[in-house]
């Protein structure tokens, strides 16, 4: 059985699919791209500025479905230009504590809605 996490404190899916699924002790977190949730807009800021607001709309989806970053156990990153692994790696390091999450990072030829990087997640909760 399925349940459907959503939350107005992260961006509404921009297609055909749900923010999060829990699936027993499963959370899968679609990818988050930097929309702020407020305004519904994305922001074209710098790659280490759209990473932070990233993280804290993957932090508002964790949140509502009852955990946090300390339950991620897997993460993959999807970059325009993996030269932007170094930047995005410090703003996605903050988010993390030790033990680490595995994670994949992937550079991609384009994103939704025009950004520089998208994160995904899987927790257990």
């Amino acid at each position: 059985m399925k349940t459907i996490i959503e939350t107005t404190h992260a961006p509404k899916p921009v297609g055909p699919y749900s923010q999060a699924v829990k699936v027993g002790q499963f959370l899968f977190c679609s990818g988050q791209i930097a929309i702020d949730p407020k305004t519904n807009q994305v922001l074209k800021g710098t790659v280490q500025e759209q990473a932070k607001l990233v993280m804290q709309n993957i932090a508002a989806v964790l949140n509502e479905a009852g955990c946090g970053f300390e339950k991620v156990i897997k993460t993959t990153i999807f970059l325009k230009k993996m030269d932007d692994f170094a930047s995005v790696n410090e703003v996605y390091g903050t988010f993390f504590k030790q033990p680490y999450p595995a994670r994949s990072t992937i550079e991609v030829s384009a994103l939704p809605k025009g950004v520089d990087v998208e994160i995904e997640v899987t927790a257990v909760i």
